[in-house]
């Protein structure tokens, strides 16, 4: 499968997990391709750490407004009632818990939940951003990324070997391969995507997956 098409797939499972109303903070890259793929009747409340609440759609070419972007620089458009503030208020909807669910990609994720995804060791980085206030002020914590690494190596490991943003936080991992679940007792393989077998999940993953005792979802 293309790359292309394996990062819709993945927005597409992830936005099935959005309940109508709730605040969401989609993270740069694969996880902003998710309020494309909203079931319908569903509308959610996106918010950027740069201050706003109720950001639309990319705009169309020629219409974009230089003071209309997200976190990572790309224009969006703000809807009927959507609003803009300071950085201040924006962190402090974050780290007050008023964000429902945040969507992020990840460098690895381990069976404890941990999480590394701002730093690769030896390379330059402008820091970490918003994501240790998200992941850790969020009710629920959405992974979604592909299932591997471009050389094969897998991103879902026992233990995370990158510089961690948070520990234990994460809750759900989707990819391109699977639904994983984190758990007190570890990670549970929740589905597999179509044209996928559990052998090379579990192929795919470094770290101890927990299979369900029946049948599970495609």
């Amino acid at each position: 499968m293309a790359g292309t098409d394996k990062r819709i797939q993945v927005a597409r499972r992830v936005a099935q997990e959005l309940k109508n109303g709730e605040v969401v903070n989609l993270g740069i890259g694969l996880p902003t391709l998710v309020a494309n793929y909203l079931p319908q009747g569903i509308a959610i409340i996106l918010h950027s750490e740069n201050g706003f609440l109720g950001i639309g759609a990319e705009p169309e070419c020629g219409k974009e407004d230089k003071d209309l972007v997200n976190a990572g620089g790309k224009s969006v458009s703000i809807l009927p009632n959507g609003s803009c503030f300071d950085s201040a208020m924006s962190f402090a909807i974050i780290r007050g818990g008023h964000v429902d669910v945040t969507v992020l990609g990840a460098l690895e994720v381990d069976e404890k939940g941990n999480l590394a995804n701002w730093m690769v060791p030896g390379k330059k980085v402008t820091g970490m951003g918003g994501a240790m206030d998200l992941v850790t002020g969020a009710r629920k914590v959405i992974i979604a990324m592909e299932h591997v690494n471009k050389d094969g190596s897998p991103k879902i490991v026992k233990e995370c070997t990158m510089p961690l943003t948070a520990k234990g936080e994460v809750d759900l991992i989707v990819t391109d391969m699977a639904v994983i679940a984190v758990q007190s007792d570890g990670l549970h393989l929740l589905e597999i995507s179509e044209g996928t077998t559990i052998e090379e999940v579990l192929s795919s993953t470094g770290a101890r997956l927990i299979l369900p005792k029946k049948n599970f979802p495609i």
